[in-house]
């Protein structure tokens, strides 16, 4: 069943879930967008979520290009894209044989490994000692978990913080490296959503209608950027998905084994 947009729960969680991600790439970098995902998961089935999803983020991902144009890493840039493509096949491959509730699972797992891997992050094990040279095995690998994750919850952050912070890139090259990949990587999924049906029953209709939101979300988050402490922020993002990939693990765990 598709999303019902005079549902006021379905319209509350999807207000949120597009305001959030849109402040998160206007201000505070695509990765905390994720939370998107688990909280519309909650009121809609994963499929339905992530078709709603999908377009607003290529209306945002054409945003950020815009000023971060020619501004990446291209030999790393390359190397991610490259590998992002058999992994959202083998992501493509999952989404027609995997149930709704081992999806729930799937993208309740990937919260929860999200935030320890945020955690892991603050405490120094990831980013640390001499820059790493460029590999183009190492972006490869990295790449095709971003493209799984990304393919199947929006969650394609962490594997290529993985690759990228050890690499010492300076600011400004990793963020435009970041935007160049996911404009790639989500305007790809286009095609397997809608060859998929997760653009049916009404997920365009309702992009279209939170399209508002998305531009809102995206301005905010510029303002937010200068006058929001980021660690405040970021505490209130995992603390959502602690709470949201909890219940779809829950939720997920009992649908199949129940």
């Amino acid at each position: 069943m598709g999303p019902d947009i005079t549902d006021p729960l379905f319209l509350a969680a999807a207000a949120a879930a597009v305001l959030i991600a849109g402040i998160s790439k206007g201000g505070f970098g695509a990765g905390a967008g994720f939370v998107s995902t688990p909280i519309l998961s909650l009121v809609a089935s994963p499929e339905v979520a992530v078709g709603v999803l999908l377009p607003l983020f290529c209306v945002m991902d054409l945003t950020g290009l815009r000023a971060y144009w020619g501004k990446w890493s291209r030999a790393d840039a390359q190397a991610l894209m490259l590998g992002a493509i058999p992994g959202m096949a083998l992501g493509a491959a999952l989404f027609a044989i995997i149930p709704t509730d081992g999806l729930r699972l799937l993208i309740g797992l990937i919260a929860l490994g999200f935030v320890a891997f945020q955690a892991a992050r603050a405490r120094g094990f990831l980013g640390a000692g001499a820059a790493r040279p460029f590999s183009r095995a190492r972006g490869g690998f990295w790449g095709m978990a971003c493209g799984f994750t990304s393919f199947t919850s929006h969650a394609g952050g962490p594997p290529v913080a993985v690759y990228l912070l050890p690499r010492g890139l300076d600011k400004l090259t990793y963020q435009a490296t970041t935007v160049i990949l996911f404009w790639f990587v989500n305007a790809a999924k286009l095609g397997p959503y809608w060859a998929l049906g997760l653009f049916g029953d009404g997920q365009l209709v309702a992009a279209a209608w939170l399209a508002p939101l998305a531009v809102v979300g995206f301005m905010a988050g510029v303002w937010a950027h200068k006058h929001v402490p980021d660690r405040l922020y970021f505490q209130l993002i995992h603390t959502l998905l602690v709470l949201t990939g909890g219940k779809l693990v829950w939720d997920g765990a009992a649908g199949l084994w129940g």
